[in-house]
């Protein structure tokens, strides 16, 4: 598949490195490597050499870098029109959003870029809701939200975040959330009141290390809501769109929440793209001019999203997810006691526990990058592996391989 021996960081390399680190703000600390072009799930650097992708840009390549139908989806596009605004209606808009909606069993589509920009708007909605039709007093909208969540890094998400790398310094912050311990249902229920307008929730915790709530958590959630008159507001933006196994995480478990945000994967990995979904009971509060954007629901992304949703539609990539768990599960099985000290796997994405005397997350990513394979860690010790779906099960065991490789070894 690919060398496994260690690599030196070449002249080339070194070059692109530091131009970026002289005109790029310093808000990432990427793994050395620069990547020219890629397919399906590899990666290929400006030497040439070849690292199977265990990232997948956070989930966004769900489909693979150079996905065919994708990049043709894009190429008409480009040779009609990319971009109207809002302030026109474009041909590509309403057909990807009919299809968005049937896919999620919804009534309407909100149309963003990026997934902060989701969660944003699914704040704003959940509060004109709560104030419009729950009839919550006026700046007294609280939302519950669960510690150790990522929704993005924007002022108003990071002022509900716990991990002092996203809060510290960016005070002062934006009132009206209340934070409960994730996956402990009895908790949520006491945050409870009526002034509680919805309940934001990740399915899996994905950045916290892929944490997987406990069997009948998200069943919970949407009781508590439903008792206390409020929305369950789940954030797929990274479970969604056939990682785990299914379209939608909440769907697998057989909970319907009233508004989902999505991203990521939703653009195909070629432009951004990012939406809410709900009820017209909900959406439909918001009036022309309360929200929007410039980019959102152009016509290239809608172009791109439809040929997602229809990639969707058939269900060969979910059925591909759900059939390399029990691999995956097996390769990790035999690391555990050997520098992993547990895993959490859900469909083909896995968080992978360090023995933090073997090194740091980011220390074992840098030995599997040497390796041919990349991944991304969070949290210490923690790494995660979430390959495009169009990985093979023989690829799979090469990166556990890999990795068992890298626990072993001291560089």
């Amino acid at each position: 598949m690919t060398e496994t021996t260690p690599r030196a960081v070449s002249a080339r390399t070194a070059a692109a490195l530091r131009v970026e680190d002289a005109w790029l703000a310093h808000n990432y600390a990427p793994l050395p490597v620069v990547i020219s072009a890629g397919d399906g799930a590899w990666l290929t650097d400006v030497d040439g050499n070849r690292y199977l992708d265990g990232l997948a840009a956070y989930s966004a390549v769900n489909f693979g870098h150079g996905n065919p139908r994708l990049v043709e989806a894009a190429r008409r596009q480009l040779e009609r029109v990319t971009l109207t605004s809002r302030a026109f209606m474009n041909d590509r808009l309403g057909p990807f959003a009919e299809r968005l909606a049937a896919l999620a069993g919804a009534e309407l589509v909100l149309p963003m870029n990026t997934g902060a920009e989701a969660v944003e708007t699914a704040i704003k909605a959940a509060r004109a809701w709560g104030y419009r039709v729950k009839g919550v007093p006026a700046d007294r909208a609280t939302i519950v939200v669960a510690r150790g969540n990522f929704h993005g890094r924007t002022t108003t998400i990071v002022s509900f975040s716990d991990d002092p790398v996203a809060r510290d310094d960016f005070g002062p912050f934006t009132p009206g959330f209340r934070s409960v311990d994730y996956g402990d249902a009895a908790a949520l229920d006491a945050a409870m009141d009526e002034t509680v307008v919805a309940v934001l929730i990740e399915p899996i915790q994905g950045e916290a290390g892929v944490v997987i709530p406990p069997p009948g958590y998200l069943q919970a959630v949407r009781a508590a809501c439903d008792r206390f008159g409020a929305l369950f507001i789940a954030d797929e933006i990274q479970s969604g769109l056939g990682r785990t196994g299914a379209t939608f995480e909440t769907a697998r478990v057989g909970v319907r929440p009233d508004l989902m945000t999505l991203g990521k994967a939703l653009g195909g990995g070629i432009v951004p793209v990012s939406a809410v979904v709900g009820p017209a009971a909900v959406l439909g509060v918001l009036r022309p001019g309360e929200h929007g954007s410039t980019f959102g629901g152009n016509a290239l992304a809608a172009a791109v999203g439809t040929e997602v949703v229809a990639i969707l539609e058939e269900g060969t990539f979910q059925a591909r997810a759900a059939a390399a768990e029990p691999v995956l599960r097996a390769a990790l099985d035999g690391l555990v006691g050997h520098g992993a000290l547990g895993y959490r796997v859900a469909g083909l994405w896995a968080g992978i526990d360090i023995d933090p005397a073997l090194g740091t997350g980011r220390d074992i990513c840098l030995r599997m990058m040497e390796r041919g394979v990349l991944m991304k860690d969070t949290h210490g010790s923690t790494v995660r592996f979430a390959p495009p779906l169009v990985v093979t099960d023989d690829e799979i065991g090469f990166a556990i391989e890999q990795l068992g490789d890298a626990l072993r070894t001291r560089n």
